[in-house]
């Protein structure tokens, strides 16, 4: 007797249902790894900045084969003259960044016989003492000091405008480094606070920078 539509139905049911009973059992696929990249704002920026630093040492002591890397001496003084031109203007705080000049000078070893202090009107004469000492081959470098502080005209941007170009110009056509140390100041207390207060004395830092570019220039560059 053949067996009824419905029957082998539940047959063909019954069989799948035990083949899938008695099939091994498989292993749950391991779920994939997260994958995560750190985000800029979870990383401390003192770590950025570490790394930025790390990353540029390499660069600036690395020498590659035939590499030679010229720099001027704060050490080896002897025999370095140096012009110093400063305006009178401002006297007040020019005074200050010519004594902080004249003490570093004295640190470094500078003897003041090699010094020559040249004193103009104001910061807008500068350049042309300063080209007038580098073109008389008496000495290695020129120091340009002085303060232009903002008023109520535009005369402020004409002066600071000229000084700096004018000490560039000096040092370009007399072939002696003219350093510029010109304090472009919006009132009287950021100039005070850059000439030995808070901010240190800039005229300090223009004499370092003329040892240095006097050595450089003499010793490896002459």
């Amino acid at each position: 007797m053949a067996a009824s539509p419905a029957t082998s139905s539940a047959v063909s049911r019954a069989a799948s249902h035990a083949r899938l009973a008695n099939a091994p059992l498989r292993a749950p696929r391991a779920a994939a790894a997260a994958v995560s990249f750190p985000s800029a704002r979870s990383v401390r920026p003192a770590a950025l900045v570490a790394d930025a630093r790390a990353s540029r040492l390499p660069v600036v002591a690395a020498a590659a084969p035939g590499h030679q890397r010229l720099m001027g001496s704060l050490t080896n003084t002897e025999g370095l003259r140096f012009g110093v031109v400063v305006a009178r203007f401002n006297e007040i705080v020019t005074n200050l960044l010519l004594q902080g000049a004249l003490e570093a000078f004295e640190r470094y070893s500078v003897k003041g016989e090699n010094i020559t202090v040249v004193s103009v009107p104001g910061s807008f004469e500068i350049p042309v003492a300063a080209q007038k000492l580098g073109k008389s081959g008496k000495y290695d470098a020129i120091l340009c000091i002085g303060a232009v502080i903002r008023g109520d005209t535009t005369h402020y941007d004409a002066v600071a405008n000229s000084a700096a170009s004018g000490v560039l110009s000096a040092g370009l056509s007399a072939g002696v480094p003219c350093i510029f140390g010109v304090l472009t100041c919006d009132d009287m207390d950021q100039a005070l606070n850059r000439a030995g207060g808070k901010a240190g004395n800039k005229g300090a830092e223009t004499a370092i920078t003329a040892i240095e570019m006097a050595s450089l220039c003499r010793h490896h560059l002459g």
